[in-house]
């Protein structure tokens, strides 16, 4: 294989690179809301995207990120209980750009407008189940796997 590829099934909460360097598995945890396309849905988006930035090179573990910028702050059970109802992403971020108008690029079903990514979320959630608020959520540890081996441009398609 001479090109990367991610591929991400909602049903089965995975995640599986294809790559020049092999193929590689994660669990994952989509949105709680179930797919769907539109803004402030709080749902995941199908269909394909490319990775439109990588977001977070050479932080350490546990970084934390709003709005697409590192605070400063590494996560911590201490830190999680100073703000609970923080939505953490963390350690890495792969920013989802869509790639079919109508559909989850342009509008009010924009997937970057949406800033939905592929992100790190801290260990203690669970994995395998449907908890995100839109993204995509990994293991730190897997985070820093996938960012590492994934090109810009990489192709993902989001299904069923």
């Amino acid at each position: 294989m001479t090109e990367s590829c991610i591929e991400i099934s909602i049903g089965k909460q995975s995640l599986l690179l294809h790559s020049p360097k092999g193929e590689f598995s994660y669990k994952i945890s989509s949105a709680l809301n179930g797919v769907g396309q539109l803004k402030d849905s709080g749902c995941t988006p199908l269909g394909y995207h490319y990775v439109r930035a990588k977001i977070g090179e050479g932080l350490p573990l546990n970084s934390v990120f709003i709005a697409l910028r590192k605070t400063g702050e590494l996560y911590t059970p201490t830190l999680a209980n100073e703000f609970p109802n923080r939505d953490w992403i963390l350690t890495r971020i792969l920013w989802l750009c869509g790639r079919e108008k109508g559909v989850n690029r342009l509008g009010a079903v924009d997937s970057m407008q949406r800033y939905i990514y592929i992100h790190g979320t801290p260990d203690t959630e669970a994995m395998g189940v449907p908890l995100s608020h839109g993204c995509i959520r990994m293991r730190n540890s897997d985070i820093i796997k996938l960012y590492d081996l994934t090109p810009l441009g990489t192709p993902v398609i989001i299904n069923i």
